[in-house]
Formats: structure tokens, sequence, C-alpha cells
């Protein structure tokens, strides 16, 4: 038990280093949203920085406008795209119309603003399938007030924001009680089967003409205008000059139809988003769909690799480093055990978007908030192991050292954890093989992994994309789960004494 203060002074340090900001210039982090048109024009961003030769890097499909919002302020991105009516109705709270002086009066005081219009707008509305929609007379969003019988599948944000479902139901009287949460990458293949009649659409999607639906007026005028600009730290631009002013070089290229081209070359063609903006910025024509183990071995395997395997062992190292204390006192003193394994136990009710969403506050996007969530859910199959083998040490083993003369520290380290040994590492084991998959979410907070696949996947709907991502991760589960299988046939045989 005397190296533990060593032990406890490694993890700290590792820790430290995968959480240190990169020597030399900050480089300005350029944040998307997890939909497509946001991975593409996040992409178009850091491309057309990069060609002008300012560092960045994209932090891709971070989640909603709240989680963007919140990482913005607290400065762990620089910019992300967004459009002027969700700044003014879900950032602001403001309810009447807002041009880009107004926005930026009301942004200032964050520290915030909102520049470079791209020339297109990308406004909500509800769409039905055009065969639904002609057989029922539905052309507008009124006409829905007399299809109570209708099933609504519409987007989780779309479901909480006050310019999205609440608002709209109430502007409309719509009886529709129960919408079904659906994602957005998934909508129009729900539409086209028949599993719901109603979604809500962005209107630059490509799939709307692919998959025949019909976009319902919004005749009471409900939403107001989503233009696309850029939301900034009011300090980026003069920190990244050349960034800014390759981005002004964008500023009005983009129309509704060339959008919802570049959105047709990913949702239809299945491109990969980097392909798509880089042949928008005249690098070529981007080639098409790969095969599924050459996407699954694509340029950016040994970066997602690495980052899941960083994320994986450094939260497990942290969670030994602190578990295996937790179940040594649990089962030494036993009105501790229930109070230390119930704690440990809450954090597995948990559902692991929702305690990410939790941290993000506390610490922002990036490694740190997935490395404490991995950290969290590993103590607790670590420390019930610990409490669980000690426990079945016979007691009199234990008498036995300390009638030898032994105190009870060399007794634990001599005589009882040896023997909990096997057990211990079989906690360590489900530990190790759960943060596997576990770190797949790590993509919603930007902190990379073979959950970025997957999560990019799901916005297009590409089950390559998603296979891509899913491969790799089963594989170093297995492989972590054949390691610890080897080391403990390996202890089983060592000679004891």
């Amino acid at each position: 038990m005397a190296n533990r203060p060593a032990s406890f002074a490694c993890i700290a340090a590792l820790l430290a280093a995968l959480l240190a900001p990169a020597a030399g210039a900050e480089p300005l982090r350029v944040g998307s949203k997890r939909f497509t048109e946001s991975y593409i024009l996040g992409e178009l961003l850091v491309q057309s920085a990069a060609r002008a030769g300012a560092a960045v890097e994209h932090r891709p499909g971070l989640g909603n406008t709240a989680i963007l919002f919140e990482a913005l302020s607290r400065g762990a991105i620089d910019a992300y795209p967004e459009y002027t009516g969700t700044i003014a109705r879900e950032i602001l709270k403001e309810p009447a119309p807002l041009d880009l002086a107004g926005l930026n009066r009301r942004l200032a005081p964050l520290g915030l603003a909102a520049s470079l219009p791209m020339g297109f707008s990308n406004g909500y509305a509800l769409g039905v399938r055009e065969s639904v929609a002609a057989a029922k007379g539905i052309a507008t969003v009124s006409d829905l007030a007399r299809h109570a019988d209708l099933a609504l599948g519409l987007s989780h944000e779309f479901l909480r924001r006050e310019d999205g479902w609440p608002g709209l139901r109430a502007a409309y009287a719509l009886p529709h009680a129960s919408p079904r949460g659906l994602d957005h990458g998934l909508a129009y293949e729900a539409l086209a089967a028949g599993q719901v009649d109603v979604i809500d659409l962005y209107t630059t999607d490509a799939k709307i003409t692919r998959f025949g639906v019909r976009a319902l007026a919004d005749d009471r005028g409900f939403f107001p205008r989503y233009d696309a600009v850029v939301l900034h730290r009011l300090d980026s631009a003069a920190r990244h000059p050349a960034a800014f002013a390759a981005w002004k070089a964008l500023e009005g290229r983009l129309d509704e139809r060339a959008m919802i081209r570049l959105n047709a070359r990913a949702e239809l063609d299945f491109v990969p988003f980097d392909r798509v903006a880089s042949e928008y910025l005249g690098g070529g024509a981007a080639a098409g769909p790969r095969g599924l183990w050459s996407a699954v071995f694509a340029p950016d395997f040994a970066r997602l690799a690495l980052e899941h395997a960083t994320l994986v062992f450094a939260s497990l190292a942290a969670a030994v480093a602190l578990g295996v204390p937790m179940g040594v006192l649990a089962a030494r003193v036993r009105a501790f055990a229930q109070p230390v394994l119930a704690l440990a136990g809450v954090v597995q009710t948990v559902p692991s978007l929702a305690l990410l969403a939790f941290l993000i506050p506390l610490t922002g996007i990036g490694a740190a908030p997935a490395l404490l969530a991995l950290f969290l859910y590993a103590l607790l199959p670590i420390a019930r192991n610990t409490h669980a083998g000690l426990a079945g040490v016979p007691a009199g083993l234990r008498a036995a050292a300390l009638a030898l003369g032994l105190t009870p520290g060399q007794a634990l380290a001599r005589i009882e954890l040896p023997l909990a040994l096997p057990v211990i590492l079989a906690g360590v084991k489900t530990a190790a093989v759960v943060n596997v998959g576990t770190a797949t979410i790590a993509a919603f907070v930007g902190a990379g992994g073979f959950g970025e696949r997957i999560a990019q996947g799901l916005a297009v709907n590409d089950h390559r994309l998603l296979l891509a991502g899913a491969i790799p991760a089963a594989a170093l589960a297995l492989a972590v789960h054949a390691l610890f299988e080897i080391g403990e046939r390996r202890l089983a045989r060592r000679p004891r004494g």
C-alpha cells in the first residue's frame, strides 16, 4: 500500500497531460451541430480558414443548440454555423423579429457576435407524405388541426424549442398531444415507411424531393427567418484575422439551391462531409461512397483509435486508483459498505448522454467531460468486485497473519489483496469492456473516438459509416477482453507463496 500515493500522482499527471492545451498558438476551434448541413458548413469554415494558413480545428457534431451555445460561451469553441431565427428565439428568447444589427446589439453583452451571412435561409417546416397530403387535402399547418389521427414524429430539439413544437402547437391550436421523438437523420425513412405521418424538416433538406414530401405552408407566419450566419466570440476576429478574412470570401456565396445540392451529396450520395466541402471550395470532384472496409480503415482510423483507446484506458486507470480503495473501505468498515456502493451505483442509473449534459457546464466540451463520465461509470464494477473479493477471503487467514506479527496493512497487501486479485481483475475487465462501448458517446462532446463516425452516420442514415464506427469499437472491446483473459490465466498459473 505504500505505492498508492505514487499511483495517484501518476494518474493525476496522466489526466493533466490529456486535458492540458497543446503548446503554441491556440487554434481557432469551430464547432458544428449534429445534422448534415451543420457538418458541411463547419467543414467549409475549417477548410477555407486552413487554406488561408490559419491554425484551425473542427469539433464536429457536438449536439443541439444548447450544447453549442454553452461551449461557445465558455470559450471551448470560438465559432459555429448558426441561424438568425435560432439566435433570436432559442438563445436570446426574443419573440420579435431581429435583423443582424439587432441581434448583435443583444449578443454584445454576452461577448458574442453574429456575422458573415452565407446567403441562404434554412427554415423549419412540417412535412407530410405527398400521398397523404393529397388524400386528406392538407396544404398548410392549419389543415393539420382537422386531422388529429395523424402520427407526428418530431426531432428531439424541435420538441422542446419555443420556436418549435410548443409554440407551434399553441399558435395553431393543434390537437396532437404526444408526438414521437425521432432523430432527424431517420425521420424521412420513418415517414416513407408509414411509421409516422408528419415530421419536422429543414427547408434545405435534400430528401424532401427524393422522398416525395410536401412541406406545409406556415400560413400564420409562426416561424421566423433562419438566415445562415457564423456565431462567434467577439474577440475571435482579432485573434484569427486570416480565418475571418477567408470566411469573408464565403459571404453571400451560398444560395438555397447550392446548399440543397451540398446536402444531397452527403445525404443521398453518401459522400463524406469533408469531401463535400472540399469539392465546393475547388478541391476537385469528391469521390463517391467507399466500400465498408475502406471506410473502416479511412485516413482518420489511427487518430480515432488513439482517441478512443486514450479515453478508455485513462478513465480506467483513474477508476482503479479510486475504486480499489473504495472497495477496501467498504470491506473494512461495514457502515460504509452500502453508502459507498450505492453512491457508485447511482451513477449507473444516469443515461450517458444526460450525464454528459450535466458535466458540460462544469467542464466544458472535449476530453474532460468524456473522461469524467467514463471514470464514474467504471467505478461501480471495480469497487464492488474489490469489496466482494475481500469479503470472500476467510477471516481465519487474516487472523493468522495478524497473529504472526503482520500489521493490518501488511496483511491486506500480502495476504488479502493477492487472494482477492482474480475477483478484482474481473471487475476491472468488466469496466474496461463497458468503457469501450460507452466511449462512443465522447463524440457528442467533441472528444473524438469511433463514436465520431457513428454520430455522422446517424446524421445521414449511412449504414456504412455507422458500421465503420461500430466495427472497430467492437473489435477493441474484444481485444481488451482477450488481454484480460490472458492476464487472468497467467495469474491463475502463477505459483503461490
